[in-house]
């Protein structure tokens, strides 16, 4: 099999950076598009993973937080949950995927990314949520208050491990996907 270029790498995560760029600067500035910006932004940063392009892809998430901070007027605020986690968390995976060989192991790695995902819905929901979107205001925000911890770490762990296995097989998706195109 013929080796791909330094410029397919490239490309590739160029196409991943403005993919994912754009679709965060437009959740930035329609709030009801976040949720569905961090995704597309997730699915984005798969693609040079899934050519074993490890450096585009930890590059490519560094150019994604700094194009989306310049589209978005300088807010940090709303892209603090992909840069602590959902930014990271394909190339986490990545990583546990391909070097974690052993089935106890790669399943000791799973409570401590559980663990990762509800500090960083902690410190998104203080920081983010509450006083940027307004989650104050939604009828369930005092249920949510007053059992907040409860919620965080039983629903949070729920949701984590769910969406954890959902992005596995979508990385093995994006890499059937980019099988089959050709340079």
């Amino acid at each position: 099999m013929k080796k791909n270029s330094q410029s397919y790498q490239i490309a590739l995560s160029a196409i991943a950076v403005a993919l994912a760029s754009g679709a965060l600067a437009l959740g930035n500035y329609v709030d009801v598009l976040l949720g569905a910006a961090y995704v597309v932004a997730v699915f984005a940063l798969m693609i040079p993973l899934a050519r074993d392009y490890l450096w585009g892809a930890s590059l490519g998430f560094i150019a994604i937080l700094l194009l989306t901070f310049l589209f978005c007027g300088f807010s940090f605020l709303t892209l603090l949950p992909f840069a602590v986690f959902f930014g990271l968390h394909p190339i986490v995976n990545y990583l546990q995927k391909r070097f974690v060989k052993k089935k106890p192991l790669f399943w000791l790695c799973e409570p401590v990314k559980a663990v990762w995902f509800d500090l960083a819905m902690w410190l998104s929901f203080r920081l983010v949520f509450v006083p940027v979107l307004g989650l104050s205001e939604a009828s369930w925000y005092p249920f949510v208050e007053q059992y907040f911890f409860l919620v965080l770490f039983i629903g949070g762990t729920l949701f984590f491990a769910a969406y954890d296995v959902l992005v596995f097989y979508a990385q093995r998706s994006m890499g059937a996907v980019l099988r089959r195109l050709r340079k």
